[in-house]
Parts: structure tokens; C-alpha cells; sequence
């Protein structure tokens, strides 16, 4: 049975936080989780006694308070980045279907459309930021995409360890043995000797 004082007070808890100062917005991750996990944004009575349900998440995140939160998704999104849990739940809960049960395994995870007024806001994460990385990851490793929302492994490494990214370092060029040291500390032997003799075929 839904629990629409429980919902009602985290649904506020969280709107609270978005409108105070940095003290406040450090409790935003935590407050999407558990307004996601426990589906409080789907129903709740406002502090007039109105009883307010949503479908989506989005129309619940833009709509002014009381009946919502009054936020844009851009800006949920960044203050919950930094959260791994956080960001993979928001990007789920934000993730539109193109038809049928948007919780069903079959629904579309690479479509983005949420509405603000009038105007729709597109967001598809893509590249290399974190958002498409745990997407990918939840798509296809989930075993991975487990380990980095326990907190063992960062999304960059498990996307390297799935194959989605190359390794890569960063090299100082100041001086070359300054490259040569960074290298070794990165490379295998094997890796550094062929390196060497690439280098010398092209000098």
C-alpha cells in the first residue's frame, strides 16, 4: 500500500535541498535514490492536502512546487553525476520508451525526449561521459555495471576491462626520459622493446 505521507516528505526533503544553498544540494544524490527506489515521486499528497500522480518522472521533476520539484533534468542530472548509484537510477527513470511498459526489459534505453514547457529537452549520453558509460554497461555487462555501482571499479575502468574504451595514459613530452619513464611504468617489456623499434624505423 503506497505510503503517500512517507512519499510526500521525501518528495519535499528533496525539492528543499534544490532550492537551498551547497549544504543542501549535498543531499540531493541521496534523496533521488531514494525518491526513485521507493517510487515517491509517483504519488504523494502536497502540503494543501492535494493528491498528486505522475507517469513520468520528467513531467514530475519540471512541474513547480508543490506538485513537483521545479527543476530541469540538466540540472538534477549534475548535482546526482558524481553519485554512480544516483546518476544510473536517474538515467533509467529518464529514459522515455517508444511504446509498452517503460519498465519492461525490451524498451528502448537510447531515447531521451523530456519536456520543459513547451520546449522539448533532448539527452542522449554518448562519448565518454560517465551517464553512457553505465548505460552501455547496464545494457551489456551488467556483471561490470554491478561492480562499478558497489564502488569497485571506476565506469572508465570497467569500460576498458568490457573492451568499450582503450586504455590510455597520460605522457609528459618535456623530456624524453620523462616519456620513456612514464611509458615503461604503463607498458609491458614486450610493448615498450616493439615501441622502440617502431620508433627507430620511422627516425
Amino acid at each position: 500500500m503506497t505510503n503517500l505521507k512517507k512519499n510526500a516528505n521525501l518528495v519535499e526533503a528533496l525539492g528543499s535541498s534544490l532550492r537551498s544553498g551547497d549544504h543542501g544540494l549535498k543531499a540531493v544524490p541521496g534523496l533521488v535514490k531514494r525518491v526513485l527506489v521507493e517510487d515517491a515521486w509517483r504519488s504523494f499528497v502536497t502540503q494543501r492536502g492535494e493528491l498528486v500522480e505522475y507517469e513520468r518522472f520528467e513531467e514530475f521533476m519540471v512541474t513547480p512546487p508543490l506538485r513537483g520539484l521545479g527543476a530541469s533534468t540538466d540540472l538534477v542530472r549534475t548535482l546526482v553525476k558524481s553519485d554512480p548509484v544516483a546518476l544510473d537510477l536517474f538515467d533509467q527513470a529518464t529514459q522515455v520508451t517508444n511504446g509498452g511498459d517503460r519498465r519492461s526489459k525490451d524498451f528502448s534505453v537510447y531515447n531521451i525526449n523530456t519536456e520543459v514547457g513547451d520546449k522539448p529537452e533532448r539527452h542522449s549520453p554518448s562519448g565518454t561521459s560517465r551517464e553512457a558509460g553505465l548505460r552501455r554497461l547496464r545494457s551489456a555487462r551488467p556483471d561490470l555495471h554491478g561492480e562499478v555501482l558497489a564502488g569497485r571499479l571506476t565506469t572508465h575502468a570497467a569500460m576498458v576491462q568490457a573492451g568499450f574504451r582503450r586504455k590510455s595514459v597520460t605522457v609528459p613530452v618535456d623530456k624524453p626520459e620523462n616519456t620513456a619513464r612514464a611509458l615503461r611504468r604503463n607498458l609491458e617489456p614486450e610493448a615498450v622493446a616493439r615501441l622502440a623499434r617502431l620508433l627507430a624505423e620511422d627516425s
